[in-house]
């Protein structure tokens, strides 16, 4: 978690002339944040890889005490779509490398850091447009933003939101480089009725979307592993088979333990060929 107060996000040099002598002093620009994301990911496993893949998604943007002011947020309700400006708090590293491994590309093949939405950044800023359910107003923490489709952790700081809008940043004819050609990594998930009426209503639809967004590491795809996903208060572990042949059709076993803490999915690309089974759902016992 980054603290309440003002913390070093990046030096720029500044340059200034004594005669002919070129000195640079370098300036610090501090920012802090203004808010935090309350999502159902209490860590960063299982987060769809961009924001609106998961539409069913609901999560809330709550202000840090000294931004608690609703006037701040006078004319919002106009606009169906945010910006969030935020941090990769879970990615800060002392040093940064010019090239990574997108996820869309197998974990395997580097691209320039620029050039993808990687975490490990040199200041490890993240952007996601998430859509605009409305605003609550809390007596305790003040105007609260409900979103949905929103790609962050539990507790994820935000520094900045503005609107979207529509005439300037939709680009209809935009080329989206490596991840046109990258390929589909949907599962077709099917899910027991028993078992999906263990889900609260309102999590059903999201927990089906994120394991349809296949949240297996890239680079980890062996069939016979067991991968825990925390969700919503929920504790996944899923597997799946049959990952290694050309069969269109793989397997994806899963089983559940359950314990309650607190209080859509989209389809993108093709159809997808392979298939996430629920197996099992079982309680455990609620931390303290």
């Amino acid at each position: 978690m980054v603290p309440r107060f003002l913390f070093p996000l990046a030096f720029f040099p500044a340059v200034r002339y004594h005669g002919s002598q070129e000195v640079i002093i370098m300036n610090q620009i501090s920012i802090q944040p203004i808010a935090r994301m309350h999502s159902d990911f209490p860590t960063k496993f299982g987060i769809p890889r961009q924001s609106n893949l998961v539409e069913n998604l609901r999560s809330t943007i709550v202000f840090e005490p000294q931004f608690r002011n609703a006037d701040a947020l006078r004319g919002m309700d106009g606009f169906s779509h945010l910006w969030i400006i935020w941090q990769f708090s879970e990615a800060v590293r002392t040093e940064w490398s010019p090239t990574v491994r997108p996820p869309r590309l197998g974990g395997n093949t580097r691209m320039g850091v620029f050039a993808t939405r990687s975490p490990f950044r040199p200041n490890n800023l993240g952007l996601s447009c998430v859509r605009f359910e409305g605003i609550e107003m809390d007596p305790e923490l003040g105007p609260v933003i409900h979103v949905s489709g929103a790609d962050l952790m539990d507790g994820t700081p935000i520094f900045d939101i503005k609107p979207y809008i529509p005439y300037a940043d939709s680009h209809p004819d935009a080329l989206g480089g490596f991840t046109d050609t990258a390929g589909a990594f949907l599962l077709q998930v099917n899910f027991p009725e028993e078992l999906l009426a263990l889900l609260p209503e309102d999590k059903r639809e999201a927990a089906i979307g994120v394991l349809s967004h296949d949240p297996r590491p890239s680079y980890q795809r062996k069939p016979d592993r067991i991968y825990g996903l925390p969700f919503a208060g929920f504790d996944i572990r899923f597997r799946v088979e049959d990952d290694r042949g050309p069969s269109p059709v793989n397997k994806m076993q899963l089983t559940r333990r359950v314990h309650p803490i607190r209080k859509s999915f989209k389809r993108y690309g093709t159809v997808p060929k392979r298939n996430c089974t629920v197996l099992s759902f079982y309680a455990t016992k609620q931390k303290s």
